[in-house]
């Protein structure tokens, strides 16, 4: 695991209680959600703000086959911000970007 920032390391704590069920440990996917450390979901193609819309809004399945990701209750945009942090800084570390 590579060294976080200080926002980084927030978001994975925060990543941990909300998004680690469906979307595995080290956002490396689960039965329930897809891996976030993957090619897909680099900045180019998801960039931060798709992921705060998908977080409060919830998001249509379409690239994967795990249904539809419902909003995330109690987490804040800078709470996201956080998570995002942590999930682009993991992503870099794993040569995504």
């Amino acid at each position: 695991m590579p060294k976080l920032s200080f926002q980084a390391e927030r978001g994975q704590d925060l990543f941990a209680a909300n998004c680690a069920a469906c979307h595995g440990d080290n956002a490396g996917g689960a039965e329930q959600g897809p891996p976030l450390i993957h090619r897909i979901y680099e900045p180019n193609h998801h960039g931060d703000q798709v992921f705060l819309i998908a977080a409060t809004q919830g998001v249509h399945a379409h690239h994967w086959r795990f249904g539809n990701m419902p909003p995330v209750e109690g987490v804040s945009q800078r709470q996201i911000a956080d998570i995002v942090a942590y999930v682009r800084e993991v992503q870099k570390a794993n040569g995504i970007f």
